[in-house]
């Protein structure tokens, strides 16, 4: 397989675009980002910019000739727009398409089957099938949830409100990844396109329980007023109340999004304990026990 030099980024903004991009840019990529036309949104002088009509299979393929690799981290929900991606790549004879996956492990049987993976499997499925019947190659990557960025905004401890919801009692492990880290990950596969062909790659910074994290958060906001509080809630009835909400006429996405994506996360036999890494291939350490708490800490002060 010929050496990845060339990268097209589709979706640089948001919460995890900016990370691979930097990333991308640090490990020596020439890269291209994709972005709607009409769009006047700046990025640093080394970064093509390619206007696209995400809506225009010759619009995306014209920008995706010549690129040697696609990164989506568009959102999961815009089914229609990865689907005319990966097909656009395909087109435009791309070598690699690394997916908008970066989450729970969706090659697990059961984490597959909710209602909130449903789009990322159809693009697996489009991604297997250009596979076998064009040169594009692909590689998925499995991280567990956004572990700085999850902490920060309160989705799995929260420090400003010095509280944890411990699922189901909190002692089961999860893998947790930083944005910097995915964007290393990221990096580390197209450098090594035959070693990631068609397949997924899991990595992690730490695997860790939620009672070890209220614990170091509990440390980490002692000098704050308020005591710590730990809500013991039951996986199952989250599942539940995700279903219900869903079945309803008009459902809110707020009452079962989440509650899936914790299902996922949290909920036993879904698979975001990720026992066995590619780490070691990508050139990615684990964080230590210290690494973490210090973690938690600056991000207690923030």
């Amino acid at each position: 397989m010929s050496t990845i030099t060339k990268v097209a980024l589709a979706g640089a903004r948001g919460n995890l675009g900016p990370a691979i991009l930097d990333q991308l840019l640090k490990a020596g990529f020439h890269v291209t980002v994709l972005t709607r036309t009409g769009s006047d949104h700046s990025f640093t002088p080394s970064v093509q910019v390619a206007h696209v009509d995400y809506e225009s299979l010759d619009s995306l393929t014209h920008a995706l000739r010549g690129q040697d690799a696609v990164v989506s981290t568009l959102a999961s929900a815009a089914i229609a727009v990865q689907l005319r991606l990966v097909e656009a790549a395909a087109k435009a004879h791309v070598q690699r398409f690394i997916p908008s996956e970066f989450g729970s492990n969706t090659l697990n049987e059961k984490a597959a089957a909710l209602p909130v993976f449903a789009d990322k499997v159809k693009v697996q499925a489009a991604l297997k099938e250009e596979a076998s019947s064009s040169g594009l190659t692909y590689t998925l990557i499995m991280n567990g949830p956004f572990l700085d960025w999850g902490i920060a905004v309160g989705f799995i401890l929260d420090l400003k409100g010095k509280n944890i919801d411990l699922f189901d009692g909190g002692d089961r492990y999860f893998s947790a990844t930083n944005l910097d880290t995915i964007g290393k990950a990221v990096a580390g596969v197209l450098k090594h396109p035959q070693e990631t062909k068609n397949r997924a790659v899991y990595v992690h910074d730490v695997v860790t329980t939620q009672k070890k994290l209220s614990a170091l958060g509990r440390k980490a906001t002692a000098d704050k007023p308020g005591e710590w509080k730990e809500n013991i809630v039951s996986i199952d009835e989250l599942y539940q109340h995700g279903w219900a909400e869903l079945k309803k006429p008009q459902p809110d996405p707020n009452g079962f999004i989440f509650n899936f994506l914790k299902t996922s996360i949290w909920g036993y036999g879904y698979g975001c304990h990720l026992e066995h890494t590619d780490n070691a291939l990508l050139g990615i350490k684990e964080s230590t026990d210290a690494m973490l708490e210090e973690e938690v800490k600056g991000l207690a002060k923030q």
